[in-house]
């Protein structure tokens, strides 16, 4: 498949009185119209921050995007000026935010805000955008639209406020859509229903999406294909069955163990070797990283290597990536 977006070493770095830290450092991926990549991994481990380097996003001071490229049919967003980059965020690629009551305005009605990325990307006048703005809330499933356009986002529930996210972000068509954590602050009930709508439209719309999310039971059910990152790097990548099947870094092994089992919720018995588990320690501070592994100070197979030197990054099977010297088990 020819990707839609391709992203090259990009590296975004923040400089801070404690040192530059490496928020991103060197990822590369690619993703297809149609496909969804997870990105995955713990708080602090670089997955927002790549989400919005491709927006170009990054609060500048103190963090800088330092190196690499981000393409979109063929264009380096990179490169362009900031005002031809007004004209492709929310147009050619667009974000779904992880908490919409931050990310909408709290002084404008959901229908005008909408309507406000219509009237910027699409030439239409006021009454033309408002009317695609009920269109669009009714795609998403919000009940009496109209109405809804016309209300504030206080008056709407958590679930419908990121239902009109969703629908602001798809308005234009977007050929690439970024979800940030789409359902972290929704009940369970409403976070599958969210799912389901991203999914759903984006067979509709065709678009490429980038699931941003430390939930591997989201990625399990969205996903074709999964990047786990680690200290700003990655550290695997493979298609959503091999990935589950046979994890080749201890870190994704690690995250796969601590996922509640059904045989444990219902309290049936089972072998020590069932029990939850947790991955010790913490993720180092990004401006002091060890020499080697970033991961060996928590990993169990870590040996005298992978504190010395940091594995390359590199196929270890068929489609399936790995930066770890230990992945032969």
């Amino acid at each position: 498949m020819t990707p839609q977006l391709q992203v090259e070493n990009l590296g975004t770095w923040f400089y801070t009185r404690h040192g530059i830290v490496k928020a991103v450092d060197g990822v590369d991926f690619h993703v297809a119209a149609g496909e969804t990549l997870a990105i995955v991994g713990e708080s602090g481990c670089g997955k927002s921050m790549t989400a919005l380097s491709l927006m170009r996003l990054i609060p500048d001071p103190p963090g800088r995007i330092v190196s690499g490229a981000v393409k979109l049919g063929g264009r380096d967003l990179l490169k362009i000026s900031e005002e031809e980059m007004r004209k492709v965020r929310g147009n050619e690629i667009s974000m779904i935010f992880q908490e919409p009551m931050t990310s909408l305005n709290p002084v404008m009605t959901i229908g005008k805000q909408i309507a406000e990325a219509l009237i910027l990307h699409r030439d239409m006048n006021r009454q033309q955008a408002l009317k695609r703005a009920v269109e669009m809330l009714d795609l998403v499933r919000i009940p009496e639209p109209a109405q809804r356009a016309r209300e504030y986002p206080h008056q709407l529930s958590g679930g419908m406020r990121q239902r009109a996210m969703i629908a602001m972000a798809l308005a234009c068509n977007p050929k690439v859509l970024v979800a940030d954590e789409p359902t972290t602050a929704l009940d369970v009930t409403i976070q599958a229903q969210i799912l389901d709508l991203i999914v759903e439209l984006q067979r509709e719309f065709k678009a490429a999406v980038i699931l941003i999310t430390h939930d591997l039971g989201v990625v399990a059910e969205t996903a074709h294909r999964v990047i786990v990152m680690y200290a700003g790097r990655k550290v695997e990548e493979a298609a959503v069955g091999p990935l589950f099947a046979k994890p080749l870094h201890p870190y994704t092994a690690g995250l796969m163990k601590s996922i509640p089992r059904l045989e444990l919720m219902r309290g049936e018995e089972r072998r020590q070797t069932e029990r939850l588990q947790e991955i010790p320690g913490i993720v180092p501070p990004l401006f002091a990283l060890p020499a080697g592994c970033a991961f060996a100070p928590r990993c169990p197979k870590a040996d005298d290597l992978c504190r010395r030197e940091r594995p390359t990054y590199e196929e270890k099977q068929s489609g399936h990536w790995a930066a770890c010297w230990h992945t032969d088990g």
